[in-house]
């Protein structure tokens, strides 16, 4: 078995953060669906803006406009508005790698769908 990349929200922006909430990462239920992010599921976010990393999971979010919140004691790890990367991985047998496309999702400003990678592959 190997590990091997699932998904990625790359770029996503940070709209909210929450130091008195239990831990994790709330992420909007469409950009789960899209990047194929189960709820509860172990992720590594790593921040752009200041090379933290840590690794929570993932709790659905309703809110659009509330589409990326971190929370509990990650919360002092991060700013509001900094840009983060969402990382996900699978394990499966090394042999079936070739067979493998991780969902890549890309967003821009205001946490808008730049390019999905999983239409490419399509």
């Amino acid at each position: 078995m190997i590990q091997l990349l699932k998904s990625k929200i790359h770029r996503a922006t940070v709209t909210n953060a929450d130091l008195n909430y239990e831990g994790s990462i709330s992420i909007y239920s469409d950009f789960m669906e899209k990047a194929g992010i189960f709820e509860y599921e172990k992720v590594l976010v790593v921040d752009i803006n200041n090379g933290q990393r840590f690794e929570t999971y993932v709790i659905k979010g309703e809110d659009p406009d509330n589409a990326f919140q971190i929370n509990g004691a990650a919360a002092r790890l991060v700013t509001v508005g900094d840009r983060i990367i969402i990382l996900a991985f699978t394990f499966m047998d090394a042999e079936d790698r070739h067979k493998h496309e991780p969902k890549i999702i890309i967003l821009e400003e205001g946490n808008k769908i730049k390019s999905d990678e999983t239409e490419l592959h399509e």
